[in-house]
């Protein structure tokens, strides 16, 4: 395998690895989605103003090294090149689903006052955790076919 391969390669594999237990901790802590209205909007606007400064230099450093991993591993066989651009689609999705999907509710509920919840803010919030279900399978699924671009290789 070519060094420059093997860097790219691995520079998404832990980029896209990063990426993928972040957005998964929420499936993993239900308890989130259970809080009251006043102390779920503070955690949302919190963790938007965290998240929304990392997640974007993350993600497009991961679809650039995506990008070269893909391409380089052109001459390494369908199964390793499928598998590569394939994790280099799915990670593309993640990124559209968030620009499209997540971020307008997240300024929504950016905007919002955490002492006068607004009506049918639970039904925002409910939109946002489908959606990010979404998003974390597609993640998840990014991270396991760079793993087996790897293993396959």
């Amino acid at each position: 395998m070519s060094l420059a391969l093997a860097a790219s390669r691995t520079v998404a594999l832990v980029l896209v690895g990063l990426y993928a237990g972040g957005v998964v901790f929420v499936v993993l802590a239900p308890s989130v989605s259970r809080m009251p209205g006043a102390a779920y909007i503070r955690y949302w606007q919190a963790l938007n103003a965290d998240y929304g400064r990392s997640m974007p230099p993350l993600l497009l450093v991961s679809v650039a090294a995506l990008l070269v991993a893909a391409v380089l591993s052109w001459q390494r066989g369908w199964l390793v090149f499928g598998l590569g651009a394939a994790a280099l689609v799915l990670v593309v999705l993640t990124v559209v689903l968030t620009v499209a999907g997540l971020e307008p509710l997240n300024q929504v509920a950016g905007a919002w006052d955490p002492d006068a919840p607004p009506a049918g803010w639970d039904e925002v919030r409910q939109r946002w955790l489908t959606l990010h279900l979404v998003r974390t399978a597609l993640a998840l699924a990014a991270f396991a076919c760079l793993i087996a671009a790897q293993q396959a290789d």
